[in-house]
């Protein structure tokens, strides 16, 4: 997949396409249809498929006091789009300039003349626009005077009925309800990031921990995790317990990813990990004494490998 800035020229090969339009914060399983609807029309009518988003995330401008929400970051998010078949991303920069934007600009100036789109496929909440006064039917009714088709979808939704989307599954993630997470995202949640030197008071216990350095991820709710984690490009997955939190028996003050592999004596630091949380095993507390703190781990370390042996 072809990762292309605002400012590249289009390459003709990537013109004419049929292209998927969205944040595809999580690229959860309501992305997924988007994408594949995409995909199947594009090879239907023999055209490239791609993907338009925005980056940074609007809300991260509109709304920069926010705590970190993304689900994932972009790095991320291109490699899930460009696994579902996209030919090309498209990242339309996006900051209080661009914000003003209007509705008939993105048209004319993004889809038209930069994209030169054939057909547009979009989910069913999505607006556009300064004001976001830009809709499906205002994209329906450009489209059948400039050239171009429009596919809406309708929501994407649980057995339960609600609506799978970035704020069910951050909902989800925040209440460390990781299956819930899961089956909105069609995967299990993660966070990816390079190893980073920390106090090494984990191996003084016996349980050496990589500390993993967290940017504009969401933060999971504190506790302790049972986790499968990948290391770098290799696709071996290996298991582990974590704990994402402050570490109040040490006082701790930012969040902090700790990861603990099992049987594993390497040292990982700048290595970059993908760290999966498969399920949430208890809250951060604070205890009297590292001692106490150890037998804590002990069961936590024997209950992340019983889970994840077990659904394996």
């Amino acid at each position: 997949m072809i990762i292309l800035r605002h400012s590249d020229a289009v390459p003709a090969h990537l013109r004419q396409g049929v292209v998927a339009i969205g944040n595809f914060d999580g690229v959860h399983r309501g992305h997924q249809a988007v994408l594949a609807t995409a995909r199947a029309l594009a090879q239907a009518e023999g055209r490239p498929m791609g993907a338009l988003t925005f980056e940074p995330h609007p809300r991260s401008v509109f709304q920069p006091e926010l705590a970190p929400f993304r689900l994932t970051p972009f790095p991320m998010k291109a490699r899930l789009i460009g696994a579902l078949g996209a030919d090309f991303l498209f990242t339309q920069g996006f900051d209080l300039a661009y914000a003003q934007t209007t509705a008939d600009d993105f048209i004319q100036n993004t889809l038209v003349r930069t994209l030169d789109v054939r057909h547009i496929v979009i989910g069913h909440d999505y607006a556009f626009g300064k004001g976001r006064t830009g809709t499906p039917e205002s994209l329906r009714r450009a489209g059948a005077s400039m050239g171009f088709g429009v596919t809406e979808l309708a929501a994407v939704t649980a057995r339960s009925g609600v609506i799978l989307s970035s704020t069910a599954a951050r909902d989800a993630i925040r209440e460390g309800r990781m299956a819930d997470a899961a089956a909105i995202l069609g995967r299990t949640w993660a966070i990816e990031g390079p190893v980073e030197h920390g106090e090494k008071r984990g191996r003084t216990i016996g349980f050496p921990t990589a500390n993993v350095i967290l940017t504009d991820t969401l933060r999971p709710r504190p506790g302790v995790y049972a986790v499968s984690v990948r290391i770098g490009d290799d696709p071996d997955i290996r298991h582990g317990v974590a704990n994402c939190g402050r570490r109040p028996t040490f006082d701790g003050k930012g969040t902090v990813l700790e990861v603990h592999l099992f049987d594993f004596a390497e040292t990982l630091y700048d290595r970059r990990l993908h760290v999966a949380f498969a399920r949430f095993l208890r809250d951060e507390r604070k205890f009297d004494d590292v001692a106490a703190l150890r037998r804590q781990i002990v069961e936590d370390a024997a209950a992340a490998r019983r889970y994840l042996q077990e659904t394996a």
